[in-house]
């Protein structure tokens, strides 16, 4: 099945982020002015910046705004975390990403991350929660393991990672999360998506949500609206899938 996408369509399917250490109120306010304008299904920053990005986006409704819990490491304790959640919710939020206990998950300590993950999603009241296992630092079959602990804690989303390690999503990580999770949760590429063929890729091989930081959609928008009619036209699924 083919499978056609406008710029439109493209940003609908991005978590436009601010989320680095050293983002400023400019580039929070940079980002609500860029999600005015390309309508991205979410506009995402650190917890302290909520108020402000709902604030500026209050008279948009078709922009979701995301909360981010325990970046970038997930190692505050659990409790943290419930209470990291539960104010973001009050304050608004739309959706949110959290960190699963990365250190944990080397440990073996799948008890323990299964148990952070339902306790986010409790905390959650609902809204969807994309889970980022932040592949980086993973084996393959740690890479399973976290996505088979996301679908039994009830995640929204697997996420591949919080855009803040050297190796951002890889098109091998989305296929072996789509070969786990299949249709049971979604998955989110995030980190390392520099333009159209890279989206479109991870797009067939099972991602359905792109995280880009302010100024990456750029290139990918433009990309899609150069082409032909501004449509661009791939296969659903890559070859072999």
């Amino acid at each position: 099945m083919k499978v056609k996408l406008t710029s439109r369509d493209i940003a609908r399917m991005v978590d436009l982020s601010v989320v680095q250490c050293d983002d400023d109120e400019t580039r929070v306010r940079a980002l609500a002015a860029r999600a005015r304008e390309i309508r991205p299904c979410v506009a995402t920053t650190l917890s302290s910046w909520i108020p402000l990005i709902k604030e500026l986006l209050a008279d948009v409704d078709d922009v979701g705004i995301g909360g981010n819990v325990a970046f970038p490491s997930g190692a505050c304790l659990l409790q943290t975390k419930i209470a990291e959640t539960k104010h973001l919710v009050a304050v608004g939020c739309d959706e949110i990403d959290m960190v699963v206990d990365i250190g944990k998950l080397l440990s073996g300590r799948y008890d323990y991350c299964l148990d952070d993950i339902k306790g986010v999603v409790d905390a959650a009241a609902g809204l969807p929660v994309k889970v980022i296992i932040e592949c980086h630092y993973l084996s393959d079959d740690q890479i399973r393991t976290a996505a088979e602990l996301c679908v039994s804690g009830g995640a929204s989303f697997v996420k591949t990672g919080t855009g803040w390690t050297s190796t951002g999503a890889t098109l091998e990580n989305i296929s072996l999360i789509k070969s786990v999770v299949g249709d049971a949760v979604g998955i989110k590429a995030s980190g390392g998506i520099r333009d159209l063929d890279t989206l479109v890729e991870m797009h067939r091989r099972g991602a359905r949500r792109f995280g880009l930081g302010l100024g990456r959609e750029n290139v990918i928008l433009d990309q899609a609206d150069a082409l032909p009619g501004g449509v661009v036209e791939f296969d659903s699924e890559a070859p072999g899938s």
